[in-house]
């Protein structure tokens, strides 16, 4: 898979699948068939040909991914068909200009950093503190990968969602997502990506890497991925933002747990992950040390908490003091045992401004 190009398209053709999962929701919902029309946002699975079937996604606001333009002149459209479009747009378009929704139940979505068994076990206990602080019932999500929490901002069927860095920057960028808090480990707000190999293994440095191979977390990854890719890009050991360019194959595991694992049973010969993510996330403290680490990035922003737009000040602020006071023994336990984190301090959007840079290294648009 290539570096370049749109990371929203690069989401899509891997990872669309995801949002359905997250929302469990019972069907997909149905396509209607208009005729001279075209598909041009293509960075989705509704697959068809010029007179694809366009796939309307609602969301719970009744505002829709629009992903289609006339493939004629409208001249050439006959008049009802043309009110039809009109009407059907003014129906399912964002609510734009209205007053900010009153919530009667909150969405909250974990993005699936580590073992999704333990997110769903510690999420519902997250789910009830929160409700507690913020007056109105939390229901929680963990999606199958990176991508479904920003696909779920985007289409408002999500409110709140924990985010890594980098996720947080495409969701900002794509969705017009908003920053609240952000984790704090060891007292630091940052932390760097490390590619790791077996203390047994050859390669003691990343040139050592050329022909063989790793395995990263995901796309939408700081330290399983981008910083990574930055870090062999401005060596000059990637070319093009291609990993084909240097490894014999890279692989996306899908969470740090999962690289680091795929490195123990030998399915690949390096993997890259969070600083500490051997003594963190292995259980087996014999298991962390059979690890040793051959480069390390520069620093990253702590992930944190973002809502969605649209949800104005009040909620907010709302949503802020309520995540502020996970800052107790009951609530940095519930941290603790969800991504790690000892404790939640206000962000800013300005304090993503480093991973901007990264990202666009890489040329995500």
């Amino acid at each position: 898979m290539g570096g370049t190009g749109s990371i929203r398209q690069l989401y899509f053709e891997k990872f669309w699948p995801s949002i359905l999962s997250l929302h469990a929701v019972g069907s997909v919902p149905q396509c209607f068939i208009p005729r001279h029309v075209k598909r041009t946002d293509t960075s989705h699975k509704c697959h068809a040909t010029s007179m694809a079937r366009p796939c309307a996604l609602p969301s719970r606001n009744g505002s829709v991914f629009l992903v289609y333009t006339l493939e004629r002149p409208l001249r050439h459209t006959p008049h009802t068909c043309i009110v039809a479009v009109v009407l059907l747009s003014i129906l399912l378009s964002p609510r734009l200009g209205m007053a900010a929704p009153t919530l009667r139940e909150v969405t909250l979505a974990l993005t699936p950093s580590r073992d999704p068994t333990l997110l769903h076990e510690v999420g519902g206990e997250l789910g009830t503190y929160l409700s507690r602080y913020l007056g109105t019932p939390v229901r929680v999500h963990v999606a199958s990968d990176y991508a479904g929490v920003i696909e779920a901002l985007r289409s408002q069927f999500v409110d709140v969602a924990f985010l890594t860095a980098v996720g947080y920057v495409l969701a900002a960028r794509e969705t017009g997502a908003e920053i609240t808090v952000k984790a704090l480990r060891g007292g630091r707000a940052d932390y760097a990506a490390r590619i790791f190999v077996l203390q047994e293994s050859p390669i003691t440095r990343v040139a050592d890497l050329r022909g063989k191979t790793i395995a990263f977390v995901d796309p939408a990854s700081s330290s399983g991925y981008i910083y990574p890719m930055v870090l062999l890009v401005k060596a000059g050991l990637v070319q093009d933002r291609d990993p084909r360019s240097f490894f014999k194959e890279s692989i996306f595991a899908g969470g740090h747990d999962a690289a680091l694992l795929s490195v123990l049973n030998g399915s690949v010969d390096a993997a890259a992950a969070f600083d500490e993510a051997p003594e963190r996330i292995l259980k087996e403290p014999k298991k962390a040390a059979r690890f040793r680490h051959i480069a390390e990035t520069a620093r990253i922003p702590n992930d944190g908490v973002a809502m969605r737009r649209g949800l104005g000040a009040e909620f907010k602020t709302r949503l802020t003091s309520a995540l502020m006071a996970l800052n107790t023994s009951e609530g940095i336990d519930l941290l603790r045992r969800l991504y790690n984190i000892d404790g939640l301090v206000p962000a800013q959007d300005s304090d993503y401004d480093p991973v901007r840079e990264a990202v666009d290294v890489l040329g995500f648009r």
